[in-house]
């Protein structure tokens, strides 16, 4: 038998247990370094869905799966390589009460601070309270529930809602901050340049419009994320801009009714007691900002009732109108609409972005593809800047196109200010009599938020794209104004190729077209048969 050889060290039981905890502790961390880019991934890791408190939890919700799939598309995009800037993802979340927010903003904390060594964090909400009692105690309890939690200490005191690692207290950390307009300069430059600078803004409606314009001005450097979230409690202001097309954030509305853990009976309780387009049930459920005020051109209930309407079968003698509103600039998009009598919802609509469009022979080219398969009788294009040549050129082609500019002269020089206006109060009036438009949340968000008033000769203003005629300080008195974009953060470009319809009066047929054939988004309203056209899209691939 071989003597014990005394002359190596033996581990004690303590020393034991340091390293297989040092070893697990590094097994952690490179299972976690795996997820850097898979947001969704990160979060079924690192929690364990389906047992202890998560019994009965298989994982994240639906809309929370898609955001933070679209978060991991966006990381594997950019690329950082830890030196470079990259640009920031910003993802706007409008939506009813109790979808789960307070979750996901825990989640994207923690999958920050893990995957990201020396990243900061700034959250806010709109009370102190708010921070603390939802935001900041549903943080707590996930962080008990992670993986990596441990490595974070959560302070939870009064004055002092933070979170930092435990080695790193300085560098690699997230505070809370209430989101008064005195207390601005806590939303400053995180100074973040090889990690992840970010911020996060629940119930983002009541943030003031100064504490988002000091974080932009944060995220200039590294791998930036800003996240913003809440009911829809206000027409403007920031966050409302943020739910545009044409802005830079990525937006999201979701309705209460369609997530796992809401209250559905509390919600057929509201839904009876104040109705679907009451502003109680559009902001509470529906995601979906309040109806303008006194001046707003489209009520809510109108375009409501024109999207929920059934478009009908049999055309008549009514010609197929084409409207075309051509983008200004790279923000703003291209749209076509095609009307045909009460019907604006059985056509397909198309959207070409602004960047695609800068040449306008090329414009040209991909309008006369989806002309071409529609084939209207009429087309009404804004020939505005690059608008001129392309009605020239779809002229040329043997497009029978008819000039509009939006601030030229109205039929009703007496009655409209211009031809913005005369166009818009007759597709309000169409909407009054029994038109049917497409049921989509951002063309109800352009329509309703569109606003109207009176010029000093009592002629109808609508409020325009960028200022220009029938100016608001004449009417209101107030401050200069400069258009709807500049109000709210976004092009009504799908409105104004909806208003491009009713430019001018377009005689009937001589001969009926009998039955329609139409797309497949049109069939859930008709009474029979397959939609003979298919739902290809000329303009996808280009």
């Amino acid at each position: 038998m071989q003597a014990p050889d005394f002359s190596q060290p033996v581990a004690t039981p303590v020393q034991e247990s340091v390293q297989y905890a040092n070893q697990v502790e590094l097994e952690i961390a490179d299972d976690c370094a795996e997820y850097y880019a898979d947001p969704l991934g990160w979060v079924m890791w690192a929690f364990d869905w389906g047992h202890g408190d998560l019994e009965g939890f298989d994982g994240p919700d639906q809309w929370q799966i898609d955001t933070l799939n679209e978060w991991g598309e966006a990381i594997k995009a950019n690329k950082f390589n830890g030196v470079t800037p990259v640009p920031v993802f910003r993802k706007s979340t409008s939506s009813g009460h109790g979808i789960g927010k307070s979750a996901l903003v825990a989640w994207i904390i923690l999958f920050i601070l893990s995957t990201r060594p020396y990243s900061k964090g700034i959250i806010t909400a709109n009370t102190g309270e708010q921070l603390k009692t939802k935001t900041w105690s549903e943080l707590a309890k996930w962080k008990t529930r992670c993986l990596t939690g441990h490595w974070f200490i959560l302070n939870s005191g009064k004055g002092s809602l933070n979170i930092y690692h435990k080695s790193f207290p300085d560098t690699w950390r997230a505070d809370a901050q209430t989101c008064r307009e005195e207390n601005s300069e806590s939303f400053a430059g995180l100074h973040c340049a090889t990690s992840s600078p970010f911020y996060i803004f629940d119930e983002a409606s009541t943030v003031p419009d100064m504490i988002w314009e000091v974080a932009e001005g944060g995220l200039t450097d590294g791998e930036p994320f800003f996240f913003a979230f809440g009911n829809p409690t206000r027409n403007t202001g920031k966050f409302a801009q943020t739910m545009g097309a044409s802005s830079r954030w990525n937006p999201a509305s979701i309705d209460s009714r369609t997530a796992k853990m809401t209250n559905k009976e509390q919600i057929a309780e509201w839904l009876e007691d104040y109705g679907e387009d009451s502003d109680f049930f559009r902001v509470r459920v529906r995601g979906l900002k309040p109806r303008a005020g006194d001046m707003q051109l489209m009520p809510g209930d109108v375009v409501q009732n024109a999207m929920k309407r059934s478009p009908g079968r049999y055309l008549g003698t009514d010609p197929l109108v084409c409207g075309i509103d051509v983008a200004r600039g790279g923000g703003d998009n291209c749209m076509m609409v095609f009307r045909r009598g009460k019907d604006m919802k059985s056509e397909k609509v198309y959207r070409l972005p602004g960047e695609k469009s800068r040449d306008s022979m090329d414009a040209c080219a991909k309008f006369a593809m989806v002309l071409d398969r529609h084939k209207p009788d009429v087309i009404f294009l804004d020939e505005t800047g690059i608008g001129g040549p392309i009605g020239d050129r779809l002229r040329q082609l043997g497009y029978n196109v008819i000039g509009v500019h939006f601030g030229g002269k109205a039929d009703d020089e007496k009655k409209y200010a211009d031809k913005t206006s005369e166009m818009g109060y007759r597709m309000r009036q169409w909407l009054m009599d029994g038109g049917a438009i497409p049921d989509d949340n951002l063309l109800e968000m352009e329509l309703t938020a569109r606003e109207y008033w009176h010029d000093k000769k009592d002629r109808l203003v609508v409020e325009p794209k960028g200022g220009g005629s029938g100016d608001r300080k004449g009417a209101n008195g107030g401050s200069s104004y400069n258009g709807f974009k500049s109000r709210l953060g976004y092009s009504p470009d799908w409105t104004d190729a909806c208003y491009l319809t009713f430019a001018y009066e377009v005689k009937q047929l001589e001969q009926e077209r009998g039955k329609m054939d139409v797309v497949p988004e049109a069939r859930e309203y008709l009474d029979e048969g397959p939609a003979a056209v298919n739902d290809y899209d000329p303009l996808d691939d280009m």
